[in-house]
């Protein structure tokens, strides 16, 4: 007689084992129409899976998060059915859910199309209204191997035998449909619902080898309702005005190119851009305790190895091979983090508890192997500079450096403009080092002090660092998308691989602990972002030009050089444009360009000593004195870390 516990603490008692549909219409005929799947002590199962012993179970329901997941999945089904009624002779490989969508990978003598996605939106749609359960099945490996064959299905078959010998073999038939699959799914296709939306077509090697066959695969969206389905395009549409790649060539910020593949070529206004935000962040840390220092690009393998990440990380690692004075090959790998070099700056000379906590920042560049279908823009790249931090410090210092750093980084992403974060706890990974023991003592340590900094966060299982539990910190940008950014990681391990010691109050040596930590995460990336979020359009302190002089008539040409001299030595960021161009034209192309403000010089203007100053990309404008507008645009482009520090004085 199996007790099933539900959300609200309710116990109902049945006199044999049970399905989740049974459960459901017992509870009341609302929640049996609602009801997609159900989780079983926590993990999600079809609702006519059987229940023969006490369980705890929660429904999910087209509103609970869980929901999108199924849908996708259920929506991967209807596609690859839709695809091999429409084009017989294709096989179906893999396609699972995946963030905001779904996929499938087909294979197929001629690759799938856009062209091709109207009549399979249709076929999906003839599917879904048939509305036909979805029925799991078991079968024995050799069966099931051999039914698929019969089917000349060779990548499913292949799928099968390349499972572990203990794995059950589950299908999933959908009318005369079927296909492999772990499961678990909604009741029947209708859950998947008409909120949904092919995408595009891209090729994939069967599982990510260039040695295997190409296959055509084919994304799409899925969402609950048609409203979430016109904001998820809304936002895609806005992602696409708002591409980096695309508004970096158009203000002329930066290029790439495949001479030096996922390393940025900065332009002159790019340069500008970056120096700002470094410059910010560099005073930003000054008044913070951090000490800046500087390591090599070029490290030996012993202390990658001694490290740790020559076995963690050596796939991502650039390596040099180089020939010694000994006549000994030497190999020597590009810093892909600058951790270890940070501890061999702590262990020269003796340290005293006296002098932790100990911030040591870097502005490291550091270099990865990233495929090159990863490469995105200055958002994925092989060479970046991180905006590096490790805090020597004790076990106890813990919480407080927590509190501080959590401080640091709220108030830099406000001056950034990002007025909204999350943050994700990620503990012990599958693979990792040091001991559970530490382990335990690394995650206690960082959730007090995630308690005491008042922290909210949401559990990331098995996404820690190999050394450590780990916060990560996730901005929201203007348009509603995330992006991982911050991070904070508690570490007993490197300390102890790489001999780390400080001498405590009463002289014994003890090994500090290390807090790996980044705020901006990489320049190249956060640059990338910060041009998505303001679409180019910076705030006045960022912008790489704050103001353009420009002229209507040649006559005003002296005092618009006067005014571009008087505003660069305000220490504004000026251009100067002097072309014989129409006055209506210069404005186009400044607001094409992103600036902020422009200048206007007329000859009444130039007899007057005075400035137009027009906000672009608007119409307001106001004329002011040439030394008040430089004084006006001064104080609105200070930085707000310096506008902030700047005393306000009474007029007297």
């Amino acid at each position: 007689m199996p007790a099933i516990t539900l959300p609200d603490g309710s116990v109902r008692a049945f006199d044999g084992p049970v399905t989740g549909t049974t459960v459901a219409a017992a509870i009341g005929p609302g929640l049996a129409r609602a009801a997609l799947a159900m989780q079983v002590d926590g993990v999600t199962r079809d609702l006519s899976a059987s229940i023969d012993r006490d369980a705890s179970l929660r429904f999910i329901t087209r509103r609970d998060p869980e929901a999108l997941e199924l849908i996708r999945h259920d929506a991967a089904h209807v596609l690859a059915e839709a695809v091999q009624a429409l084009f017989p002779g294709t096989q179906v490989t893999i396609g699972p859910a995946i963030e905001n969508g779904f996929y499938y990978d087909f294979a197929r003598n001629e690759p799938f199309t856009p062209e091709d996605f109207a009549a399979i939106e249709a076929k999906m749609r003839e599917i879904i209204a048939r509305n036909s359960p979805f029925v799991r099945s078991v079968l024995p490996r050799e069966e099931a191997i051999g039914f698929f064959e019969a089917k000349g299905e060779k990548y499913k078959a292949q799928l099968i035998r390349d499972l572990p010998a203990t794995e059950e073999i589950s299908l999933y038939s959908q009318g005369e449909w079927v296909d492999l699959c772990r499961g678990p799914h909604m009741r029947g296709t209708g859950d998947v619902g008409t909120a949904f939306k092919l995408m595009k077509v891209a090729g994939a090697y069967w599982r990510g080898d260039h040695r295997n066959a190409m296959l055509s695969r084919i994304y799409g969206t899925a969402w609950r309702d048609q409203k979430e389905l016109d904001a998820y395009l809304h936002q895609l549409e806005e992602a696409e005005k708002r591409d980096h790649r695309k508004i970096g060539r158009e203000m002329h910020l930066f290029h790439m190119q495949e001479e030096a593949a996922g390393s940025v070529f900065w332009h002159p206004k790019g340069w500008k851009l970056y120096r700002a935000l470094e410059d910010y962040m560099r005073r930003r840390l000054d008044v913070t305790g951090y000490q800046e220092v500087r390591t090599p690009q070029l490290v030996d393998r012993k202390l990658w190895e001694a490290s740790g990440h020559w076995e963690k990380f050596r796939e991502n690692m650039f390596i040099a091979r180089v020939e010694d004075e000994d006549e000994k090959d030497r190999i020597l790998a590009l810093k892909p983090m600058n951790c270890p070099c940070h501890v061999q700056i702590f262990n020269q000379g003796l340290r005293s508890y006296r002098e932790l906590p100990l911030r040591m920042a870097e502005f490291g560049s550091c270099h990865r192997y990233e495929p090159s279908g990863a490469l995105h823009g200055i958002m994925r790249v092989r060479a970046f500079t991180q905006d590096d931090a490790h805090i020597f410090c004790t076990e106890e210092q813990i919480a407080e450096e927590t509190v501080r750093f959590v401080d640091l980084l709220s108030g830099i992403y406000r001056d950034l403009g990002f007025s909204e974060f999350r943050v994700k706890f990620s503990d012990r990974p599958a693979v990792r080092a040091g001991t559970d023991a530490v382990w335990d003592q690394a995650e206690g340590a960082l959730r007090e002090a995630c308690r005491i900094a008042g922290v909210d966060y949401v559990v990331n299982p098995g996404e820690g660092a190999f050394y450590g539990p780990k916060l990560e910190f996730v901005l929201r940008d203007a348009i509603g998308r995330d992006w991982q950014c911050g991070t904070l990681q508690v570490d007993f391990v490197m300390p102890e691989r790489l001999d780390a010691e400080y001498v405590a109050e009463n002289g014994s040596r003890k090994r500090p602990v290390m807090l790996h930590r980044a705020i901006l995460g990489s320049f190249e990336r956060f640059i990338g972002i910060l041009i998505e979020q303001h679409a180019g359009r910076f705030p006045l302190w960022l912008a790489p030009v704050q103001v353009v002089v420009t002229t209507i008539v040649s006559d005003a040409d002296d005092f618009a050089r006067e005014a571009a001299a008087a505003l660069q030595a305000a220490g504004l960021r000026v251009e100067l444009d002097l072309r014989n161009e129409k006055i209506n034209r210069k404005v186009v192309d400044h607001i094409d360009q992103r600036v902020p403000v422009l200048a206007v010089v007329g000859r009444r203007e130039a007899e007057e000593r005075s400035l137009v100053l027009r906000r672009l990309p608007g119409r307001e404008q106001a004329t002011l004195p040439l030394a008040e507008a430089v004084a006006t645009l001064a104080r609105e482009a200070t930085p707000p870390d310096l506008a902030a520090a700047t005393p306000v004085v009474a007029p007297a």
